[in-house]
């Protein structure tokens, strides 16, 4: 039996796009909420009262931790990915798609209650990565569902268009997170902040999940969907579900490294590496934000248009060939300061370049019997290991060896090896019907 792969006959086209995007923006608001937050919460949650052998000192390793507990995040999306994916495949887009947003609402509640060390001792920050564990695989879950529901129910030649509203809400989740922590901070003494302001955006995710899922839930049920194997990828691709997914792996690294280090990292990156305030570093995180926001749906109407791949192809040279350059502008104390936000504004423009057409483009990889586990997978993973330990790695880096240029060396090379992934796509994968 072929699987109904969307919400049903009576779901119209609009309605499944604002399904899928709402949980997203409410998802990826708490990221960029985190990220914004990241030196305060190593503050609250990693910083031992009195340092020991036990615990390495040092200004960085509070926020290693910090930023350790966040990759944890990510290395559980595959698994939610598998869980829930496969679940979507069988049971249903709108079960699964209520489901995580009921459970990353709940998460990311209970981080804004959650004690600090003072309080909660050597239990606080075991517990917030407890709760980062559940929203991983809740997010691992999440995508593959939201981008099935839009794309399959996208008009014919707009599946770019629809499937980019998913980066879109990611792009305006992570602005209104960084919004929120900046507005806060011009309200907020440092000390009131650092006590209770930085729980306040995480609180709000309550009333916000809570109208997602009152809204997933009018969708109606599909049938349930007969699970079957993972075909190849594209032409000449031999591997069944290995490959698929490796190739939709290097197609995907780019794009969730240089995302997450100009949208995410860069706040702490600026005030621990170039001692940037606190209020300057998150007004050049949204401006990479409003970049990046700016240039998604056109990245991904002209996919609809030219096909994903020059698009996907030229979103990963200008990332490559731009980073150094970009970091060298922001380090520079004399370049003014238009064009540090000129510079910035273009950087999260080269990465809505592949995030514009990257939800299609992994949704034309799969069948819709096993779509939500194959483009799931494939997202998840990549962030598990290129977005999720972004910070980790860059923070580490930075530290070691001293060397302010190491942001630059990640996203530019990673998203130089995503080249020959993307260049294996299709001219016409745009213009076929979804399998």
């Amino acid at each position: 039996m072929a699987p109904d792969a969307g919400p049903g006959p009576g779901c119209r086209p609009r309605r499944a796009l604002l399904a899928g995007a709402a949980g997203n923006f409410v998802e990826w608001y708490e990221f960029g909420v985190y990220g914004s937050f990241a030196t305060v919460i190593a503050a609250r949650f990693f910083t031992p009262d009195h340092p020991s052998a036990d615990h390495p000192s040092g200004p960085a390793a509070p926020l290693l931790a910090t930023y350790a507990s966040f990759a944890v995040a990510f290395f559980f999306r595959p698994a939610g990915a598998l869980l829930f994916g496969r679940l979507a495949d069988r049971a249903g887009r709108r079960r699964v798609l209520v489901l995580v947003i009921g459970l990353m609402t709940l998460a990311t509640t209970l981080i804004g209650l959650l004690p600090a060390r003072e309080t909660a001792g050597a239990a606080a920050p075991w517990l917030l990565v407890l709760l980062r564990a559940l929203q991983g695989l809740c997010a691992g879950g999440e995508f593959g569902g939201a981008v099935a529901l839009m794309t399959e129910h996208a008009p014919p030649g707009r599946r770019g268009r629809y499937g980019a509203w998913q980066s879109l809400t990611v792009a305006l989740g992570l602005l209104a997170g960084a919004a929120v922590a900046a507005l806060l901070a011009s309200l907020l003494s440092p000390a009131a902040l650092n006590a209770w302001g930085w729980r306040v955006p995480f609180l709000l995710a309550l009333p916000m999940g809570l109208a997602v899922l009152a809204l997933r839930t009018t969708l109606p049920e599909p049938p349930p969907a007969a699970p079957a194997p993972l075909p190849p990828a594209g032409p000449g691709a031999r591997g069944g579900a290995g490959r698929a997914v490796v190739l939709g792996v290097g197609r995907v690294m780019g794009w969730s490294a240089a995302g997450y280090t100009f949208l995410v990292v860069l706040p702490s990156y600026l005030q621990s590496a170039l001692g940037a305030s606190f209020r300057e570093a998150l007004t050049a995180t949204a401006l990479a934000n409003l970049g990046f926001a700016a240039s998604i749906l056109p990245a991904g109407m002209l996919s609809d248009r030219v096909g994903r791949r020059p698009v996907m192809l030229g979103g990963a040279l200008l990332v490559a060939g731009c980073a150094l350059p970009l970091l060298h502008l922001l380090q520079d104390p004399a370049t003014p300061a238009a064009a540090k936000a000129a510079a910035l504004l273009a950087a999260g423009a080269a990465v809505g370049l592949l995030a514009g057409p990257g939800p299609a483009m992994l949704a034309e990889m799969f069948p819709a019997s096993v779509r939500c586990t194959g483009l799931a997978v494939s997202y998840a993973l990549a962030n598990a290991v290129f977005a999720g330990c972004a910070g980790l790695v860059i923070t580490a880096l930075t530290a070691a060896t001293g060397d302010p240029d190491v942001p630059a060396y990640y996203a530019g090379g990673l998203a130089a090896l995503s080249v020959p992934a993307l260049a294996t796509l299709r001219g016409d994968d745009h213009l076929r019907p979804l399998r």
